[in-house]
């Protein structure tokens, strides 16, 4: 990223209101998962809670399908990407999984695969 554009970039959220948020989206999924016996979050689900908990509206529905064929996704690659929707939507407080939270899920993977220009 160019220095210019560090220096224009806006301001994001304090830490005190992220922290609140974590806080919020935890005790969502503490709550989602009160009788699993084992970890409690987002990241354990198996198939089934995917299903039950990660529903994803039609629009984030066809980003994922679009990903998972220009991103080359196995099955595994893509529970991921709708596990951290799900984390995102919980973080927006928001019971269904949007298009938005895709998107924002799919960036962080092809990030993290080294897919998107700095």
């Amino acid at each position: 990223m160019p220095v210019q554009l560090l220096h224009e970039r806006a301001a994001g959220e304090a830490s005190e209101t992220i922290r609140k948020r974590v806080e919020r989206a935890r005790e969502i999924q503490l709550e989602r998962y009160r009788d699993r016996p084992v970890c409690p979050f987002n990241s354990a689900m198996n198939g089934q809670e995917l299903r039950l908990y990660a529903q994803v509206d039609k629009e984030g529905q066809e980003l994922l399908r679009l990903a998972f064929e220009t991103l080359g996704l196995s099955a595994r690659g893509y529970d991921r990407i709708v596990k951290v929707a799900r984390t995102i939507a919980d973080l927006d407080q928001s019971e269904r999984v949007e298009a938005a939270h895709v998107a924002e899920a799919i960036r962080y993977r092809a990030l993290d695969r080294g897919r998107m220009g700095e």
